[in-house]
C-alpha cells in the first residue's frame, strides 16, 4: 500500500541529492501554463462572456451572470446546517485571535538628529480569493483566505468558487454560508484559471484585484504563474503533503489515521514517515489496511496517494538524521510524534507549519487550530511562509531628513554615487548645497 525508502547506514547527502532520495508527486506547471494561457487571454477580450462559456464549459452549468446575487447568500446561511454554523463561527473566532496578533505598526527610526525612516504597512487595495470546489468544498479555505485579508485591513474583498451544477449554478452553498458569515459579500461563480483571469484582468462585473490567494489545482497554479509580474499572488500551491517525523513513542494508529487524513485530498496527496523505528514502520503499514478499508474515497483518492511515488516510509537511524530528512522536504504540514516532541520541533527549519506531539494532528490545524491552512507545497517551505495578514500588507519606508542631516551625510553620498558612475546621483546632492558638498561638521 506504501512503499519504503531505507536511509540508514550510510551518511545523509547534503542539499539537492537528499531532497533527490525523498518522495514527491509530479507537478507541471509549465506544462499546465500553455494549456491555460489561451483561456486566461479569453477572458482578457470577452469578459463575463467567456466566463460563462468556460462555466458551461467545464461545469456544465449555464450561467446568466456570473456574480453571486445577495439573496443567495443569504439564503444559504439560513439554511446551514446550526451545527456546521456553529463549527464557522468558531474557526473564524480562532483565525481572527491568531491572525489579529499578526497586525504590524508603523515604525520611526531616528538615523540622526533630524533625520529618520519610518516603516508604514498598508494593504493591498483589492484582492481576489479563491475556494475550490472539485473533488470537495472547502469552507475553511474561504476563513483561511478571508480572514488575514480581513485582518490586514483590505478595504475590498471577493471571492471565486466554480459553479455548480447541483447548485443550480452557484458555488457550493456552504462555501456562500462561510462568505456571508464573514461578511464577504462580492462573490463570483468561476473556476480555475477563468477565476484568476477574471480577478487579473477584470470583467464587466468584476474589477481587477491587485492579488489574488487561495489553494486550488494545477490550472490555478498555472494561472497564477502566468499572472505573476501583473498580481501579487500567494504561492503556486501543489498536491497537499503530510510528513510525520515519529520514533518508537508514536501511536501508529495516530500516525496511520493522519497519513490517510491527507492522501482522501487528492491522488497526487502525499503522505510520508520518517521513523527510526522499524517496529512503528510495521505497525503503522498494519494498521494503515484497516483504516483504509473503513474510508470513503479509497479507490478515487486514498489508495492512489499513498500507492503513488510521492508517499513512503523513510527509515533513518535516528531522530537528529530524521530532522535532517524532513527539513530537506520542506513538507506543507510536519507532524512530530517523538519524545520530547517540543523540543525537536523547536528545531525545525523548513515546514509550512509544525503539528507538535499526539494531540496537535494537521486536521486540527485544518480548521480549527487557529493557524492558517494556505501553506506552501513542494518543498517550498525553505523559501516561502503560509497566508497571514502580513501576505496582505505592503511595507513602506518614508524617509524625512532636514537640511543639516542631509548635510552630514551628503560627501558620503556623492562619493558612492562617483564609485558607482552616477554623477548625475551626486550632483542632485550638490544642487541642494550650491553645487558645493559641505564639509564634514
Amino acid at each position: 500500500m506504501i512503499s519504503r525508502i531505507d536511509l540508514r547506514g550510510d551518511a545523509l547527502p547534503e542539499g539537492p541529492a537528499l531532497r533527490d532520495l525523498l518522495p514527491r508527486a509530479d507537478f507541471d506547471v509549465a506544462a499546465a501554463l500553455e494549456k491555460v494561457r489561451p483561456i486566461c487571454e479569453d477572458v482578457h477580450h470577452r469578459g463575463d462572456a467567456a466566463l460563462i462559456d468556460f462555466a458551461e464549459r467545464f461545469d456544465g452549468v449555464k450561467l446568466d451572470q456570473v456574480r453571486v446575487p445577495a439573496a443567495a447568500l443569504e439564503r444559504a446561511l439560513q439554511e446551514l446546517d446550526p451545527a456546521v454554523r456553529a463549527a464557522l463561527e468558531e474557526s473564524i473566532r480562532r483565525a481572527r485571535l491568531v491572525h489579529r496578533a499578526q497586525r504590524r505598526t508603523t515604525h520611526t527610526t531616528q538615523v540622526v538628529p533630524g533625520g529618520t525612516v519610518t516603516e508604514k504597512w498598508v494593504p493591498v487595495d483589492r484582492v481576489g480569493l479563491y475556494a475550490p470546489g472539485g473533488r470537495s468544498v472547502y469552507p475553511s479555505s474561504v476563513i483561511m483566505n478571508a480572514v488575514p485579508a480581513q485582518e490586514a485591513g483590505v478595504p475590498s474583498v471577493a471571492l471565486a468558487s466554480p459553479a455548480q451544477a447541483e447548485f443550480g449554478g452557484l458555488p457550493h452553498p456552504t462555501i456562500l454560508a462561510a462568505c456571508a458569515l464573514l461578511g464577504v459579500d462580492e462573490v463570483y461563480a468561476a473556476g480555475g484559471a477563468t477565476a484568476v483571469a477574471m480577478f487579473a484582468y477584470g470583467t464587466e462585473s468584476c474589477p481587477p484585484a491587485n492579488m489574488v490567494t487561495g489553494p486550488g489545482n494545477i490550472w490555478v497554479a498555472a494561472a497564477k504563474r502566468y499572472f505573476t509580474g501583473k498580481i501579487g499572488i500567494d504561492a503556486e500551491a501543489g498536491p497537499t503533503e503530510i510528513a510525520i517525523l515519529a520514533d518508537s513513542t508514536a501511536d501508529p494508529v495516530h500516525v496511520a489515521a493522519d497519513l490517510i487524513s491527507q492522501a482522501e485530498h487528492d491522488p497526487l496527496a502525499a503522505a510520508v514517515l520518517v521513523t527510526d523505528s522499524t517496529d512503528l514502520a510495521d505497525a503503522v503499514e498494519k494498521e494503515l489496511k484497516p483504516q483504509v478499508e473503513a474510508s470513503k474515497h479509497v479507490d478515487e483518492r486514498i489508495a492512489p496517494a499513498l500507492g503513488g511515488k510521492q508517499s513512503a516510509i523513510v527509515l533513518v537511524d535516528g531522530v537528529e538524521e530524521g530532522l535532517r530528512v524532513v527539513d530537506a522536504y520542506g513538507a506543507e504540514h510536519l507532524e512530530i510524534q517523538t519524545a520530547d516532541a517540543a523540543a525537536v520541533a523547536d528545531r525545525v527549519r523548513n515546514a509550512g507549519a509544525v503539528f507538535v506531539g499526539p494531540w496537535s494532528p494537521v486536521s486540527l490545524g485544518d480548521y480549527a487550530a487557529g493557524s492558517n491552512h494556505v501553506l506552501p507545497t513542494g518543498g517550498c517551505a525553505c523559501h516561502s511562509s503560509g497566508l497571514s495578514v502580513q501576505s496582505f500588507l505592503r511595507g513602506i519606508h518614508v524617509v524625512d531628513y532636514t537640511e543639516d542631516a542631509l548635510a552630514e551625510v551628503a560627501h558620503h553620498v556623492v562619493t558612492l554615487a562617483e564609485a558607482e558612475d552616477l554623477p548625475a546621483h551626486g550632483a542632485a546632492i550638490k544642487a541642494r548645497f550650491g553645487w558645493k558638498v559641505p564639509e564634514d561638521k
